[in-house]
């Protein structure tokens, strides 16, 4: 990946519907070779998809959890397990695995109340094998990027 891969992925970053025309202007190249590079990222796995990113609140899901979830089995089947549990669940936004810390699990959930965030959690607790459990609500989101930095970029 060359300093035009990054300028490109800079700017599909911040908006992904940019014109292709807009795209190689920007980065000073025509437009078929922009679009070569762009396919190219694509099959490369670079550029893994394009999204249209919703405003949360403004649908109803003004809620987020941070639910910290501790285990005792760290077997294969356990994780296959947890992995078909949380993809059936389109409230948990995202997952990760931890390490350094008191739990195992960090899953980010949204959620239109508390209520309904504590019906969501109770159906967890029913499917999912743990030794303890930890909610944290946020109280304000001070930041949150979409786009991943990208070093050696300038789109200028």
């Amino acid at each position: 990946m060359d300093a035009i891969d990054r300028k490109i992925l800079t700017l599909i970053q911040t908006k992904a519907d940019l014109p292709l025309s807009e795209i190689s202007r920007r980065v000073g190249i025509s437009k078929t070779p922009c679009w070569n590079r762009i396919r190219k990222l694509e099959e490369s796995g670079v550029i893994q998809s394009r999204v249209t990113i919703l405003n949360r609140h403004n649908i109803g899901l003004p809620i987020v959890v941070f639910l910290s979830i501790s285990v005792s089995r760290h077997k294969s089947e356990w994780t296959k397990n947890f992995i078909k549990i949380i993809n059936r669940f389109d409230e948990i936004i995202e997952v990760h695995r931890l390490t350094g810390s008191g739990s195992d699990y960090m899953l980010k959930i949204v959620a239109s109340s508390i209520d309904d965030y504590d019906r969501f959690q109770q159906k967890l607790i029913e499917e999912v094998e743990f030794t303890s459990m930890s909610s944290s609500v946020s109280l304000q989101e001070m930041k949150h990027l979409y786009r991943l930095p990208l070093l050696g970029s300038n789109t200028e």
